[in-house]
């Protein structure tokens, strides 16, 4: 089973930066792909948004369209309102764009680009692995933890990766087969896999993915995000269910939903743009809980990120 592409331009470069989305998060995945156009105006590599149809977006904003046809090769994966073919559509999008990228560093839609030199990054040596991730925060404090979705599975205990950020080498990919595995677990468990997407590309790439810093996906929990403030982090990525569009307990910082909301202003004015919050401040006790998850959990995180000796360090 193969995939089709229709794309709004030809490629620029052999490396790009991808996200994929549906019309829902399609503000969101923008606004992080202007974030990354305005740090690397000279960029050695192509911007694209992915979707599984055609998306309308704003001619304000400079980027490349791709509409991905994958065939229907999801359908048995267990979709649904959450987990829609466009969470799945990163599996394709290395058989989709081979013609055009050598290098595709894929991008969730809910982060936030504080700077770092992608194009290095895209350019970094995976020692031949079809892929390069950042762990799961599960593992930050506790790298021998065995996750929950892959020990339910029967699969064995291994460093596990959030899926949110990674670097695919496109050849290496094709190669080994990705896609097809990739069918084929999740046919084979649809239903099963606890965190659907993450859960199937940590069962197929088990082994043999390399390990990236994690100024590079910096998964902001309530123990990790007084930690992002001391360190040059690149990626903000919200994992859990506070996002700046969505964040009705004022867990996040208001800097997060003020700078979305700007941006949809001017380039999305028919959406409903995030109106900021108080922040955690405002939350009795919330500063004195964060300081305290943060206190216990110094010593292991300083560890955890002393692993690498730079932002592109790529362990195996």
């Amino acid at each position: 089973m193969r995939v089709s592409v229709e794309s709004d331009r030809p490629a620029r470069h052999r490396h790009a930066v991808v996200f994929c989305c549906d019309d829902n998060y399609l503000p969101y995945a923008a606004f992080a792909a202007a974030q990354l156009a305005a740090l690397a105006p000279e960029r050695d590599f192509d911007i694209v948004i992915c979707a599984d149809t055609p998306l309308d977006l704003p001619a304000t904003l400079d980027l490349r369209r791709c509409a991905i046809d994958a065939g229907g090769m999801f359908d048995g994966f267990g979709l649904d309102a959450r987990r829609t073919v466009s969470t799945y559509l990163r599996l394709a999008v290395p058989e989709a764009l081979a013609p055009d990228y050598d290098r595709i560093l894929y991008l969730d839609s809910d982060v936030f680009l504080r700077g770092g030199d992608f194009g290095a990054l895209l350019r970094v040596n995976l020692h031949g692995r079809p892929a390069a991730a950042v762990r799961d925060n599960q593992q930050w404090r506790s790298p021998g933890r065995h996750p929950a979705d892959l020990r339910a599975l029967g699969l064995s205990n291994g460093a596990y990766f959030n899926a949110g950020v990674m670097l695919i080498d496109v050849k290496a990919w094709r190669e080994s087969g990705m896609l097809d595995r990739a069918l084929s677990f999740g046919a084979r468990h649809a239903g099963r896999m606890q965190h659907k997407d993450q859960t199937l590309l940590n069962a197929v790439l088990q082994g043999s993915w390399a390990e990236m810093s994690p100024v590079w996906n910096w998964q902001y929990t309530r123990a990790s995000r007084l930690f992002e403030a001391m360190l040059e982090t690149h990626v903000v990525h919200f994992i859990g269910p506070a996002k700046p569009w969505a964040d009705p307990q004022d867990r996040l910082p208001p800097q997060f939903a003020a700078a979305l909301a700007q941006f949809m202003e001017r380039h999305f004015p028919n959406r409903t743009a995030p109106v900021p919050g108080a922040g955690p401040m405002a939350v009795p006790g919330g500063a004195r809980a964060l300081a305290w998850a943060h206190f216990r959990g110094a010593g292991r995180t300083e560890r955890y990120f002393a692993r690498f000796a730079n932002d592109l360090t790529v362990l195996t």
